[in-house]
């Protein structure tokens, strides 16, 4: 079979990280990680927040979209955060 059309085997989603990026007092990223921490303890993946008020390399990447929801360190969705769709990314 050729390479592009085999599957490849499902990621165990205990071994994913999702990574909010966001800053504190922002209301959307408040939305975010009540979004984020009740989909990742029914899917059981960790999760992580990130300051960019702490780390200028995330502040010039991603300061006009916070909060920025992060898979494994690709970004996976910015502004708000729909459950259906990152329990769907994350193979929930």
């Amino acid at each position: 079979m050729s390479p592009l059309l085999r599957r490849s085997a499902r990621k165990n989603p205990a071994d994913s990280v999702v990574t909010l990026i966001g800053k504190p007092g922002c209301h959307l990223c408040d939305d975010a990680e009540a979004v984020i921490a009740t989909v990742c303890e029914e899917t059981g993946v960790r999760w992580e927040k990130k300051d960019i008020t702490q780390d200028e390399e995330l502040h010039r990447m991603y300061w006009e979209q916070i909060p920025v929801v992060l898979i494994d360190g690709a970004q996976h969705d910015f502004w708000r955060v729909n459950p259906d769709r990152l329990r769907k990314a994350l193979g929930g």
